[in-house]
């Protein structure tokens, strides 16, 4: 066991986190994700909620702050139709501790987004029901 390492973090998600370097993409993807097909290192966190492991997983990252906008949400397919889905409201509430403004964040539609997966470092897994609960973090350095 170790000290301060929030329970939802797995110990191969420890070691993804800690192999990452400046400018490494993790994705955090809801359950509904195409994960397995588009990742490279695939980290399955089955049982657990995207926004339990974006917390946890935030203590440990530094988020880039040489990049305008270090953290990508998946677009709602039709803005038209579709409200703003919760989860991002739930993902903006954690963000806003640690100082991350709305501005930072970038909105890629879905084919767009799902090539930057296919590019991210790691796609970890999760049982998360919420639509529209996939996220990217782009790891920055330690001061």
């Amino acid at each position: 066991m170790l000290r301060n390492i929030p329970d939802v973090i797995s110990p191969e998600l420890l070691k993804i986190l800690h192999e990452m370097g400046h400018g490494d993409e993790l994705v955090i993807a809801d359950g509904n994700f195409p994960a397995a097909r588009l990742a490279s290192r695939l980290v399955r966190c089955d049982g657990h909620q995207a926004s339990d492991l974006l917390k946890a997983i935030l203590t440990l990252f530094p988020v880039d702050t040489f990049v305008e906008k270090p953290i990508t949400l998946m677009q709602v397919v039709d803005d038209k139709t579709e409200m703003e889905p919760e989860i991002w409201n739930v993902y903006k509430g954690i963000f806003k501790k640690l100082d991350v403004e709305p501005n930072q964040i970038n909105y890629e539609e879905r084919f767009t987004f799902y090539e930057k997966a296919k590019a991210a470092y790691a796609i970890v897994a999760t049982s998360e029901k919420a639509l529209y609960g996939n996220i990217i973090l782009k790891k920055g350095v330690l001061y």
